[in-house]
């Protein structure tokens, strides 16, 4: 039986003296924490939360997230991790889709809860799970006294875990994972890392993505010491992993860049981090490379997939990176990868197409869209999106997008949504967003835009009226202008090729 909650039965019965988590002074050996874990859905049982049911995390990294992540598929539910970083209206239009029985939630973001009741029907309860109860229904520490409950006993097939991803469409999609999927990427992740039980795990990428989500699950399942910080900032990090003597941590390509970037970086003492894993956005060789050569004890690791994959695909290992550093990696185990062409037939190496994978970890599909899960599985792959190619060892190379996406910091942008917020300004006549190389984010958001006749708009103006629509980290980070009408195919459709190809000349690919 594969399912997350028989990883926590595991933990507690095989290091029963361990710690499991570690936030802010307090503390939860393996023992307590399953306890908590099996309370807390009782709690959340009680306030009508039945199998099947989806409930929303919306919450900051801390052991209170990890708490109610388990507890939701204890009660038998389905955990829906929510973006904080996104506007209220832009969380209602997720929720919605998701329609979802309760909210739990922490103490910044308390001021959305009125806004989000009002704005999506199906919420019967609001929990709060840290900080005061404020108006939410009840509090994490309430509903913890209540008597265990057993395991709901979902697994394998068992939806365990909505995520949803912007995609390329501009539509946000629901990915359904289920208990099977979930375990099974950690299992081929293990079969390839070396991790320890007990080993101590740092959680600073936000844990409403899945690549700092299957983190957690990994060292769930080898019994390790979670360590949380609600928020990623460079200080924080060093003195961490520097105090709490801690052996591994993820971050995604950007966070390095700037830990090593803080001035006092060498002053730190990090002898006991062993690994490092990276991933969620391509990573600059020159970043790796620094990050290399000031840690060379430390392992680094990155991984390569997406959401619909659970999702890890490959992973170049740190002794690949001396000679394929400009790989992804080679396919993990028990996952079959292939460069297809327009017909779904595998190409030989060195022939580019699209990335196409399949695998116990592949999705079910998305939630309620049938028409966007026939586009993706289909022929027997899911397609990844991605254009790439084979070298004759194995090792994937990832060169381009096959639809218009941004990864900007970690984070997936799609363009047309951007480009709906500045079409709605009265000044903008025509404009096309597009991902430019940025050493800080890996592509940074860029817009290219061409104002109506008679009118003006700064660059700042432009931004900051996209603040006001969409969430901050889709917003341009730069303005270029033109007079001319902007590059057309025959179908009438903008030329974002040709756009793009000037920033990326003599880059050895079209991603950052």
């Amino acid at each position: 039986m594969l399912s997350l909650t028989a990883l926590i039965r595991r933990s507690a019965q095989v290091n029963r003296h361990g710690i499991a988590t570690q936030f802010e002074g307090r503390q939860r050996t393996w023992p307590q924490i399953a306890d908590d874990i099996a309370r807390f859905a009782a709690g959340l049982a009680a306030r009508g939360v039945r199998a099947g049911d989806r409930v929303a995390l919306l919450s900051f990294n801390s052991d209170r997230f990890y708490t109610s992540y388990f507890a939701i598929p204890w009660a038998g539910a389905v955990v829906v991790p929510i973006n904080f970083r996104l506007t209220t209206e832009e969380m209602a239009v997720l929720l919605n889709d998701a329609e979802p029985v309760a909210l739990l939630i922490d103490a910044h973001f308390s001021d959305r809860i009125d806004a989000l009741r009002r704005a999506v029907p199906s919420l019967q309860t609001v929990v709060q799970i840290l900080g005061g109860q404020g108006a939410a229904d009840t509090h994490f520490d309430e509903l913890v006294q209540s008597a265990p409950m057993p395991d709901a006993g979902r697994r394998d097939d068992d939806l365990a875990a909505l995520y949803y991803t912007g995609g390329t469409t501009g539509r946000s999609k629901g990915v359904m994972l289920s208990h099977g999927n979930l375990v099974q990427n950690v299992f081929q992740n293990l079969a390839m890392l070396n991790y320890d039980q007990g080993d101590g795990v740092l959680h600073v990428a936000p844990l409403f993505h899945i690549g700092a989500s299957v983190n957690e699950i990994i060292f769930t399942a080898v019994a390790g010491r979670h360590y949380f910080l609600p928020a990623f900032e460079p200080t924080a990090v060093l003195t961490t992993l520097a105090e709490q003597r801690i052996q591994r941590v993820f971050l995604v390509p950007t966070m390095i860049n700037m830990v090593l970037n803080h001035p006092q970086v060498s002053t730190f003492d990090l002898s006991a981090l062993r690994t490092v894993l990276y991933g969620a956005s391509p990573m600059p060789e020159a970043v790796i490379e620094r990050a290399r050569a000031l840690w060379p004890h430390v392992q680094f690791v990155q991984a390569y997939g997406q959401t619909e994959a659970s999702p890890c695909l490959t992973l170049l290992l740190h002794d690949q990176h001396e000679h394929h550093l400009r790989s992804a990696g080679q396919p993990m185990m028990g996952v079959e990868l292939a460069v297809l062409d327009d017909d779904d037939q595998p190409l030989p190496p060195h022939q580019s197409g699209e990335i196409g994978a399949r695998g116990p970890n592949v999705m079910q599909g998305y939630w309620r869209n049938e028409k966007a899960t026939a586009e993706t599985l289909r022929n027997g792959w899911l397609h990844t999106g991605d254009v790439g190619y084979f070298d004759e060892e194995g090792f994937l190379f990832v060169v381009d997008r096959v639809k218009d996406m941004i990864v900007s910091g970690g984070e997936n942008v799609y363009s047309t949504e951007v480009e709906g917020a500045l079409y709605r300004h009265p000044a903008v006549l025509e404009c096309a967003v597009i991902g430019i190389p940025s050493e800080q984010w890996g592509e940074q958001v860029h817009a290219i835009v061409r104002l109506r006749e008679g009118h003006a708009v700064t660059e700042a103006e432009l931004m900051d009226y996209c603040k006001t629509l969409i969430a901050g980290y889709k917003c341009p980070r730069s303005v270029e202008w033109r007079r001319e009408p902007l590059p057309l195919t025959a179908a009438g459709k903008i030329l974002k090729r040709d756009l793009r190809a000037p920033y990326w000349e003599n880059r050895a690919r079209q991603v950052n």
